[in-house]
């Protein structure tokens, strides 16, 4: 197991804490009940102390030369949010039961992406363990965990943490969280957590008052870039590859989502994420680990497989392509980024084919080019999803298809992507049609909760709603609670109906997709007849075909070969005809 080069070290009697702090000569150690105490220098930055009679549950900070006081930036647990003390935790005294826990190879993942603290009403890592046989019935077969990453405040979407080895408070202890991988592994089902590695939180941050965390030569959305490839760059490429190694080592997670991996900028001989890839597998053995990258420049090379279809570096990526043209026909909406994906079912089939529309050429509505060409990558290395937290919270009002659009437009591009052989991701409670919004929510000081309210104006000017009077306060207590699940309403009449939708869909997946998969190679082909397609995958031996009429309006169907293994069939599908919003899925020989 990698020995990880941050955080306390704890023996039987003692405790070694280490802290790298090349900007200051001097560093102190304060640990509650105990005398301050001086750390002796080591080289290249860092500061080292062994302290007896010292174990799990010490609290410690470490004083800088004026006298402030810091949390360790690999702390595993803050019991007073980002500016108290930490606290050591020993890791190892959590006892697995789930020993013999490989994971899941790729073909057989369906997502669940959740907010720990909107997924119930407690909000934490012990009460999402409550719900987990309800997703095993649904058909998931992994969650995905938005940042639990230490973030500022009592609640908050999680991509502002600042210390990325404590699990939140807000949310549990670590051993809460390593009891919730337990028991999601006792049901078969895979953790992904989202870790964010393109910025840090503007609360709480002290790691610039230390180490030299960003530099100007590389900018980002939130400023200066991090510090990946300048002078001492290697302590913080190395914070951040062992957090990575930490997660799937120590808390035995089977994935991580690296967030917004285009706004990290390198210029080193290999970049950060070839190499996090690479050390992070080989940390993980010979368990099925898989990493999934946001990636808004579609750069297919993260995602290149060996001769034997096995990936290089990145598993999949969530791909906004096929989300943006499914939700343009189940809506109509054409405002902002939705402006680039017109063309019908022409870039539907293309999306559902290929996975990303733009593979090189220009975007017309943004003025610029995107993407590279996918054509060498299977279905699986692309994850589809009609709702995420992005795709619903960026709203305005945070709200979800389901309270606007009719049933049998959701009905339809839901059985068009959870069959469809990439990978699928629903987003907590589309199962049941629930309708709470997933607005965005921070909780910051007075100062940075004015700046957040007047940049998502700003930052979103473009979408409609955000110049409304009555907008909703993201920083409000009241804008959070709005987006917990109301469970109670999967026992209504709608909630069941919708449910037993779902669950059929993902059986149909299970039985007759998944075993297809693991022979996907390349792209699949399609074909349109003005709003009706068909667009067919070869998976070894079989031949997966989809027909469909994502519209309102009855559409002649384009000449396919015929499936006559039917796999699901929704509306009206007949001589050559498709009724709208009607979708057909089958199986024939290759």
């Amino acid at each position: 197991m990698t020995e990880l080069l941050f955080g306390p070290v704890l023996s039987p009697s003692e405790v070694l804490f280490r802290f790298w702090a090349p900007l200051h000569d001097r560093i102190q150690l304060k640990i509650e009940g105990r005398e301050v105490a001086d750390m002796e220098p080591r080289d290249h930055g860092w500061h080292e102390l062994t302290v007896e009679g010292v174990g799990a549950s010490a609290r410690y900070s470490f004083i800088l030369p004026d006298g402030l006081a810091v949390p360790d930036p690999a702390s595993r647990y803050q019991p007073h949010d980002v500016h108290g003390p930490s606290e050591v935790v020993d890791l190892t005294s959590y006892s697995w039961k789930q020993t013999e826990w490989k994971g899941r190879p790729v073909e057989e993942l369906v997502l669940y992406e959740l907010h720990i603290g909107a997924f119930t009403p407690e909000g934490t890592f012990l009460a999402a363990i409550d719900k987990l046989d309800h997703l095993k019935e649904l058909g998931v077969t992994a969650i995905q965990i938005m940042p639990v990453a230490d973030f500022p405040g009592a609640y908050g979407w999680g991509y502002d943490g600042v210390l990325p080895y404590a699990p939140d408070s807000s949310y549990g202890r670590p051993e809460d969280l390593m009891a919730l991988i337990d028991a999601a592994h006792e049901r078969g089902i895979c953790v992904f957590l989202d870790v964010v590695y393109n910025h840090f939180g503007p609360d709480g941050n002290y790691l610039p008052v230390y180490a030299p965390l960003f530099t100007d030569r590389h900018k980002t959305p939130w400023g200066n870039g991090i510090n990946y490839d300048g002078d001492s760059s290697v302590p913080i490429r190395e914070f951040v590859i062992h957090n990575a190694i930490y997660w799937v080592t120590q808390f035995r997670v089977d994935g991580l989502r690296l967030d917004a991996v285009h706004a990290i900028r390198d210029d080193s001989w290999e970049h950060l994420l070839d190499e996090l890839a690479r050390r992070v597998r080989e940390a993980a053995g010979d368990r099925h680990v898989h990493l999934v990258v946001e990636n808004e420049d579609n750069n297919s090379d993260l995602l290149r497989r060996d001769p034997s279809g096995k990936p290089l570096l990145y598993t999949a990526q969530w791909n906004d392509d096929i989300h943006h043209v499914l939700h343009r026909a189940a809506t109509g909406e054409d405002f902002g980024y939705y402006a680039d994906y017109q063309g019908g079912a022409e870039v539907i089939g293309k999306a559902l084919a290929e996975g990303f529309i733009f593979q090189g050429e220009m975007m017309p509505y943004r003025g610029e080019t995107r993407g590279k060409p996918t054509l060498d990558l299977p279905p699986t290395a692309f994850i589809s999803f009609i709702q995420n937290h992005d795709q619903i919270g960026n709203r305005a009002l945070g709200d979800r298809m389901v309270t606007a659009q009719p049933a049998e437009r959701l009905r339809a591009i839901a059985a068009v992507y959870l069959l469809a052989p990439q990978l699928p991701m629903l987003f907590m409670g589309e199962e049941w049609g629930a309708p709470e919004p997933f607005p965005y929510f921070c909780d910051f000081d007075e100062e940075l909760n004015e700046k957040v309210r007047k940049g998502r104006r700003e930052e979103l000017s473009r979408l409609p709603g955000f110049d409304a009077d009555d907008l909703q306060d993201p920083t409000a207590r009241e804008t959070f609670e709005s987006a917990k699940l109301d469970w109670a309403a999967t026992r209504e009449t709608s909630g069941e109906n919708w449910l037993s939708f779902y669950r059929d869909l993902l059986r149909v997946r299970r039985e007759s997709v998944v075993p297809l998969l693991k022979n996907a190679r390349g792209p699949g082909c399609w074909a349109t007849s003005g709003e009706a397609l068909v667009v067919e995958w070869q998976l070894g031996s079989k031949v997966l075909q989809l027909l469909a009429n994502l519209s309102g309006e009855e559409a002649a169907l384009p000449q396919a070969a015929e499936a006559p293994e039917e796999l699901l069939h929704l509306g009206s599908i007949e001589a050559g005809a498709a009724g709208p919003w009607s979708v057909k899925w089958s199986l024939r020989n290759a």
